[in-house]
């Protein structure tokens, strides 16, 4: 590899998920073609090979140098047609940290030259946007069943029972803001759904339709229908997920 690599690109970006999660995708090749393109793999040693053949078949392979779980990797980085740069001319590491909203991602690719650099700044760009959102997706991959739990929260008479659901799937500081809600905490959400039983007995909450997820945020659509079946308002709700895949907010528009 060149020795000498002056031009640095520095990118960096947080990801609602853990750094043990976030680290799976440079240590297995599903996971690793999940982001970069079908046919990539990777060797999780050093010494090992990476290979990464983009969506329109350009192909790009280095070398793994460091691997230290769950915190750093660094690899060699060129292309095999030999433009932008050649096989093993540049040199990526990428370091996880904690973050309070689960990892931040720090990249620096290292260049021989400018002009190789430049090229690289909105493909950096795009290509992390795209690993934050694969992370998430498999972080967040029971999304769609806890939410439908805390529809079915709503309809469970017994204090204890809805407490025990929901403890399942959200934070012990979950907060729930709607036209009509403004709590926070487990232990004034749990009432406050009961509530909803007291006066409005037999109502259920039915979430319609697939969810929508982007980076640890999910869109979901639902109803309300009354004891004789009848719908009886609509809305959406927005979920904010935490590192761990817990509930740590929700956000409710009526209809």
């Amino acid at each position: 590899m060149t020795t000498t690599l002056p031009y640095t690109l520095d990118r960096s970006v947080t990801i609602r998920a853990r750094p043990e999660t976030v680290f799976r995708f440079f240590t297995d090749s599903a996971r690793w073609a999940a982001w970069w393109g079908a046919g990539s793999t990777i060797d999780p040693r050093p010494g090992g090979r990476v290979f990464i053949r983009y969506a329109n078949g350009t192909e790009a392979s280095g070398e793994v140098l460091e691997l230290s779980p769950p915190a750093r990797i660094v690899f060699t980085f060129g292309y095999a047609s030999g433009k932008p740069m050649p096989l093993g001319s540049s040199r990526v590491t990428i370091r996880l940290a904690d973050h309070e909203e689960g990892t931040r991602l720090i990249l620096t690719h290292e260049f021989a030259e400018e002009a190789a650099r430049n090229e690289h700044v909105q493909g950096w760009r795009y290509q992390l946007s795209l690993f934050a959102n694969v992370v998430a997706d498999e972080a967040n991959a029971q999304a769609a069943e806890a939410i439908d739990a805390w529809f079915r929260a709503w309809s469970i008479a017994d204090d204890a029972e809805r407490e025990s659901v929901l403890r399942a799937i959200v934070e012990p500081g979950v907060r729930f803001r709607d036209r009509f809600s403004a709590v926070e905490g487990l232990s004034e959400i749990v009432p406050h759904l009961g509530a909803a039983q007291r006066f409005m007995p037999g109502l259920r909450l039915e979430r319609q339709g697939a969810i929508r997820h982007c980076q640890g945020i999910v869109l979901a659509e639902w109803i309300a229908v009354s004891p004789d079946g009848q719908q009886r308002a609509a809305g959406t709700n927005v979920f904010t997920f935490d590192a761990t895949g817990q509930i740590e907010s929700i956000t409710g528009f009526w209809k």
